[in-house]
């Protein structure tokens, strides 16, 4: 005989489908929330963590930046001073640079990721420039003249295109200044730039060089950029 199932049973059937989808439904929900509630702490422990680590290193690099910007700063050719007994002294500004040089090169290599390695990079340069090791200076510039702090990268720009003036390439030294006076920083000022830039093409280009004088003379009166400006003018006018 065939069992007949009666709409009671088959409704009765139906529900307990449905409760138990439903509970699978939840726990499934449950489990999910508990991953992403898993996957939230392990990012905040990490962020953390990795937050701690950099601000433990900054300290240490701020600490060793520290010291090579006293080697920077040192006495030259002076015996000690007893006020300041730690104060490092060098026979020559040679010897000084020297020793900035390698304390600045192994604060950036050691700790590139905080601002103090970074901008010990950039006084690496300028030790490296003092040395008249310009084409290392140029290199170390290069690093970090993409950098993401504005700042550092205009002063790294900045510094380029004086390296580049001052060892015979005012053509690269010229495109450098235009770029930073289009795009000045707080640091590298626009008065600046083009106190550089005219500087540059008073050999290449004194007509323009005139020009940005007296534009920087209307522009600033009355301050030290119209002084600088006047002597670039007094520079350009042919002597009697």
């Amino acid at each position: 005989m065939t069992e007949h199932i009666s709409r009671k049973e088959l409704k009765q059937d139906k529900i307990k489908e449905s409760i138990e989808h439903g509970a699978e439904a939840v726990i499934s929900h449950g489990q999910f929330t508990l991953i992403l509630v898993i996957v939230a702490m392990v990012a905040a422990l990490g962020y953390g963590g990795w937050r701690f680590y950099i601000e433990r290193q900054t300290g240490k690099a701020s600490i060793e930046f520290d010291k090579a910007m006293k080697a920077y700063q040192g006495r030259v050719g002076a015996a000690p001073d007893p006020a300041v007994p730690d104060e490092p002294v060098y026979p020559d500004e040679m010897a000084r640079a020297q020793d900035a040089s390698v304390k600045f090169t192994a604060v950036a290599d050691k700790y590139p990721s905080t601002n103090p390695g970074k901008l010990a990079r950039f006084y690496s340069a300028l030790s490296l420039e003092d040395l008249e090791r310009h084409n290392q200076a140029l290199e170390e510039l290069k690093k970090i003249s993409g950098s993401s702090d504005k700042e550092l990268a205009g002063l790294a720009q900045y510094q380029i295109g004086i390296i580049y003036a001052r060892t015979g390439k005012p053509d690269e030294a010229v495109k450098v200044f235009r770029a930073l006076a289009d795009k000045p920083t707080v640091l590298v000022p626009r008065p600046l730039v083009l106190l550089e830039l005219a500087g540059v093409l008073r050999t290449t280009k004194p007509q323009e060089a005139a020009t940005i004088y007296q534009q920087l003379k209307k522009d600033f009166p009355n301050t030290s950029t119209a002084d600088q400006a006047d002597r670039g003018l007094d520079a350009l006018s042919p002597k009697s």
